[in-house]
């Protein structure tokens, strides 16, 4: 399988010059995202609400690489102001509690100031057994 790019059209990807993911082989690595909402290019002040929106827009990257949230190994947090990280606890938990890939949350300025939190992930596809449709 050849290397793929994936990208999901915010006008950072191309006025900086990188893909929202690469794939190769069975491996995904999702670039940091943001809870911007790409059609739009908005974004929500309210730190819950951004770090949904991250995982709406990695989940949508992994399915476009044939992956899933489940696939996740390794996940990133980058947040700007620390006291706001446990806010995103529950957020966290809904989407990760089963899963729970080795973690690390960073505290680090983010290149707009109305961005709260950044995560970007690892995925590492399952060989799955062919659906019935697939399979046809």
């Amino acid at each position: 399988m050849s290397r793929r790019l994936i990208s999901t059209g915010s006008t950072f990807e191309q006025a900086i010059g990188y893909s929202r993911a690469v794939v190769d082989g069975r491996w995904v690595w999702v670039s940091g995202t943001t809870g911007f909402d790409y059609n739009t290019m908005t974004i929500s002040d309210d730190i819950v609400v951004q770090t949904d929106r991250c995982f709406q827009t990695i989940q949508r990257v992994l399915a476009d690489a044939k992956c899933r949230l489940s696939d996740v190994v390794r996940i990133r947090y980058i947040v700007p102001d620390r006291d706001e990280f446990p806010k995103t606890w529950p957020v966290l938990q809904r989407y990760l509690g089963d899963i729970r890939p080795a973690a690390t949350m960073m505290v680090a300025g983010l290149s707009d100031p109305r961005m709260k939190i950044e995560i970007e992930v690892t995925a590492r596809r399952q060989r799955r057994p062919k659906t019935e449709k697939e399979a046809k």
